[in-house]
């Protein structure tokens, strides 16, 4: 299918006097959580919650810092999220994504908000 990217924003909801962030996350429905770079948590002043043990790709094990929360934006949509703190590059995974009703078009590799329900995200709670 190839890589989805999605132009979010991010903004640390406790500290509102702080810019939100706006940049290029890898969209990845195979991802639980949220994923941000050190340089991020700085730049946002995230608190670290807890710790959580990873599996990578390629099978190993890794601790890393679990920060939040983190006000989440894309499109019309709006959703608080923690994250872990690995990598380079912003990974926006499968919980962020279906708390904001947001899904991932394989053929034009886009994020776009649910076409079922444009105006409003929904959710199941039951």
């Amino acid at each position: 299918m190839g890589l989805t990217k999605a132009k979010i924003q991010l903004r640390n909801p406790r500290r509102p006097e702080l810019e939100a962030v706006e940049m290029d996350a890898l969209a990845d429905t195979g991802a639980t959580h949220m994923c941000i770079p050190l340089h991020m948590q700085v730049r946002l002043r995230l608190d670290e919650a807890d710790a959580k043990e990873v599996t990578l790709a390629d099978g190993s094990r890794r601790r890393v810092p679990y920060v939040g929360p983190i006000e989440l934006r894309y499109g019309n949509r709006i959703g608080f999220t923690g994250a872990l703190v690995m990598g380079d590059t912003p990974l926006l995974g499968a919980i962020p994504m279906e708390d904001m009703d947001l899904v991932v078009v394989p053929k034009t590799r886009e994020v776009i908000v649910n076409p079922l329900n444009p105006d409003v995200g929904t959710s199941v709670a039951k």
